[in-house]
């Protein structure tokens, strides 16, 4: 540990992704591990750090949220299955902390980054787009995190293009076959065991599709993302949504 290093708690310290995340805090040199934090403990017990990561479930995620920005600690926030109201929320917060960063990622993992910036690139070019994320019969929120940003990207980068609506000749179909309707992009869950974290974009024209497609095996796959929040936050006060936007591209 350097002198003056970055101290970091971790809320959700004892999930798999808070056990991964404490291994690699502890082992990066320029990062000092604070208070590990899990369910039952008092999340005040940040008091002091500098960043906290939170795992924590998603019942809790923004109390612990709200609790770090009203510490004045940093925030870096991987629990999915968040919505507008729960972001307004954090969002009105920060206002009232000037200074202090939270950053919510969908996803950490360098490569699903990726896939959502190259399907928004991609999406203007393409008369039709669907998404299909593929997770363990584990996961308690559908779609994940990771498709209903991709598919809000999406939908954005066509709006700012003036593209038409997505063609679907659609008019009888049982609930839930088309999958659900995030800003017009259909996205589609697939809960199966055997899988970790997986998701596709289909972009197809005529003539041509395009199949955009991320694997994960490893929650190791994360760190990097999670590290690099961890070192960045402090410089970008307020909300941001997405480690694409700490991402030169």
């Amino acid at each position: 540990m350097a002198m003056g290093s970055p101290r970091v708690a971790v809320i959700g310290a004892g999930g798999r992704m808070g056990r991964t995340t404490c291994a690699a805090i502890d082992a990066a040199a320029d990062l000092d591990l604070g208070p590990r934090i899990d369910l039952g403990d008092d999340p005040d017990t940040v008091a002091g750090s500098d960043v906290a990561v939170l795992f924590s479930v998603p019942s809790v995620v923004v109390e612990h949220t709200l609790t770090c920005i009203r510490l004045g600690v940093h925030a870096v926030v991987g629990t999915t299955g968040w919505d507008a109201s729960s972001l307004a929320t954090v969002r009105r917060a920060l206002e009232e902390a000037p200074g202090v960063g939270a950053l919510v990622a969908p996803n950490f993992a360098m490569g699903a980054v990726l896939l959502m910036r190259f399907a928004a690139l991609a999406a203007p070019h393409f008369e039709s787009v669907e998404v299909i994320e593929l997770h363990h019969p584990d996961k308690v929120d559908a779609p994940s995190g990771t498709a209903a940003h991709t598919a809000q990207m999406i939908a954005a980068a066509r709006r700012d293009a003036g593209s038409p609506p997505v063609p679907d000749a659609t008019t009888t179909s049982l609930e839930g076959a088309r999958g659900a309707d995030v800003e017009g992009v259909r996205v589609h869950s697939v809960r199966l065991r055997g899988l970790v974290a997986h998701e596709e974009v289909l972009l197809g024209g005529p003539g041509e599709q395009l199949t955009l497609r991320h694997d994960l095996f490893d929650r190791a796959s994360f760190m990097p993302g999670v590290l690099l929040g961890v070192r960045q936050v402090a410089s970008h006060p307020g909300l941001t949504v997405g480690l694409e936007h700490y991402l030169a591209i």
